[in-house]
């Protein structure tokens, strides 16, 4: 089955309404910066999608990216593990005024939130936030003398997650750092779109390379020049 899809613009074209939106990267590395900004591109012209729930390691950085989708009004709430940044304005701005609301989550668990979904396990006990207001109303177990706190799996609608190398069927390589949050995320959403570097023929990627199997990816784009986030706000890029 071939999962190439031609264009940004049709790649982002199903996501909905209050829909959970994960968004893989670390930063900026490994970040969807393209299918991100299409998608703005889409709510600027439609005014959808909107009452996003967006999954990410932040709440975003600058005028570009994730901080554009919550400067152009799109995103309702952000689970997130840092959502302080070097310029945090948009999601500060927003969160002060009672705008936009938190959920803060330790990034182990983050991770381990997104990896259980993908391997359908509904809830697992970690240490992690034992203790803290992050535990509040959550049940505490004890193993081996020492507490644990119930965390539930962490699933979402759609991904939007950026690769290096992908073929016709979906199958992906990651670039170095690059690789971080998004292999979890294809696992952990209904529906997974991926922009890639480059887009080969099935088979051309060597198997034992294959780091996420196009069974956990919908549809690949191509973008040959992707956007970096750190050069953006380097350069002043403000795209909300």
């Amino acid at each position: 089955m071939d999962k190439t899809i031609s264009t940004l613009e049709a790649a982002v074209a199903d996501v909905s309404d209050n829909a959970v939106l994960m968004i893989g990267g670390f930063g900026g590395s490994g970040a969807p910066i393209d299918l991100i900004h299409a998608l703005i591109d889409r709510y600027k012209a439609t005014g959808s999608p909107a009452k996003l729930t967006v999954i990410n390691n932040n709440a975003g950085n600058g005028k570009i990216g994730i901080a554009a989708m919550i400067d152009a009004g799109m995103v309702a709430k952000m689970i997130c593990s840092f959502p302080r940044s070097s310029d945090p304005r948009a999601f500060t701005d927003k969160y002060l005024a009672g705008e936009i609301a938190l959920e803060l989550v330790p990034q182990g668990t983050l991770a381990e939130r997104i990896r259980a979904a993908g391997a359908g396990i509904p809830a697992f006990f970690t240490p992690a936030s034992y203790g803290t207001e992050l535990a509040a109303g959550k049940q505490v177990q004890e193993f081996d003398g020492k507490p644990y706190v119930l965390e539930h799996w962490l699933k979402a609608d759609f991904a939007f997650v950026k690769g290096a190398l992908g073929d016709t069927y979906g199958n992906l390589t990651y670039r170095l750092a690059g690789r971080n949050f998004n292999p979890l995320m294809c696992m952990a959403a209904r529906k997974t779109i991926v922009q890639v570097s480059k887009i080969i023929n099935a088979g051309g990627i060597d198997p034992e390379e294959v780091v996420t199997p196009g069974l956990f990816v919908d549809g690949v784009v191509e973008v040959p020049d992707p956007q970096q986030e750190e050069l953006l706000i380097r350069t002043g890029v403000e795209y909300a």
